[in-house]
């Protein structure tokens, strides 16, 4: 078992802090049981309580995750106490999911000084409560567009996790281990932190300096300096894109030798390639907010609706319409 250091009073033994998990409809089942874990775990290595939990959720029975498996809830939303630490556990189609009476509950909660979190997509449910104004946060990789075009007042960033005062928000997935991490090192000491991710298997802590995707060579499974610096720049250039002469230029090529990397690593054009990007932006937005397609194409590069849904037909093999008609379908059942 672990020896450490208990941050507090002096000769005294500080009182377990209390975690509320708020499930909401969808969540997503490793963000949640990964937080728990890390608790559970830092509770076996001191062998004493440091931590508890309980589950929160808008409902009296039980809530399912996006994985089908159903969750009992220990209490409704309910008032806490000034020491819980809230954290909110999202996941998909979490617009849907973030009800009116959740929201009012953690405007009230905020208000009173809690400490409140988002886990995966929660970070969307507290930017709706207002909750993250002029701070920074981070959400899932998949819904960073659409989550950037809706509130624009958030400093969103791409780190795994962020902690900005009593705010704090995950990428998902494994980010949930390393904010918990942070915490506990926080609470207690470093030794501590390091013994539960020596339990979970854990073998590289994450801080909030690191960025939740594969860098791009990782991600086309080429290593080609010139051919990530082109992708990136194409990344970062979505509502503007460069053409492909100023994008060879800049990374010191000719177009010519531009395509022809292009067409040996990634068996596409350069154009190819990038409308490629501007459409998958554009079907996130499509199914992650409720933009207009208009604004939509414009938030995507494409000058004109009409040429917007050629494009995304020729690709997709539907319209723009019927593609997010068939998504709210699919909510309703």
């Amino acid at each position: 078992m672990v020896e450490m250091t208990t941050k507090g009073p002096t000769g005294t033994q500080r009182a377990p802090r209390r975690f509320v998990f708020v499930l909401v409809d969808n969540f997503t089942l490793l963000s949640f049981a990964a937080a728990v874990e890390c608790l559970r775990i830092a509770n076996r290595m001191a062998e004493r309580t440091l931590y508890s939990w309980v589950v929160a959720g808008d409902t009296e029975t039980t809530i399912a995750c996006s994985a089908g498996a159903r969750f009992q809830i220990d209490m409704n939303l309910d008032e806490l106490t000034r020491d819980d630490t809230v954290l909110i556990c999202g996941g998909a189609d979490i617009q849907q999911a973030t009800t009116k009476r959740l929201l009012s509950w953690l405007r009230r909660e905020a208000r009173r000084g809690l400490k409140i979190g988002g886990l995966c997509t929660a970070s969307y449910v507290l930017a709706r409560a207002g909750l993250l104004e002029g701070k920074r946060a981070t959400i899932h990789w998949e819904n960073h567009d659409s989550f950037s075009e809706e509130f624009e007042e958030v400093n969103l960033t791409k780190s795994v996790f962020t902690v900005d005062g009593n705010r704090m928000t995950t990428a998902g997935g494994t980010s949930s281990i390393d904010l918990m991490l942070k915490l506990i090192a926080d609470d207690h000491d470093e030794k501590l932190a390091s013994a539960v991710a020596d339990q979970l298997i854990y073998s590289s802590i994450r801080t909030d300096q690191d960025t939740q995707r594969l860098s791009v060579p990782t991600r086309i499974g080429v290593r080609h300096p010139k051919l990530s610096q082109v992708i990136q720049m194409m990344e970062a250039n979505i509502e503007e894109p460069i053409s492909p002469s100023i994008l060879a230029k800049d990374a010191g090529m000719s177009t010519r030798q531009l395509e022809r990397l292009f067409r040996r690593y990634l068996s596409r054009s350069p154009k190819r390639y990038y409308m490629e990007l501007r459409l998958q932006k554009a079907r996130n937005l499509l199914m992650q907010t409720d933009m207009t397609v208009i604004n939509v194409a414009l938030a995507c590069g494409f000058s004109s609706p009409s040429h917007f849904s050629k494009c995304y037909r020729a690709h997709y093999d539907t319209t723009p319409y019927r593609e997010r008609g068939a998504h709210a379908s699919r909510l309703s059942v």
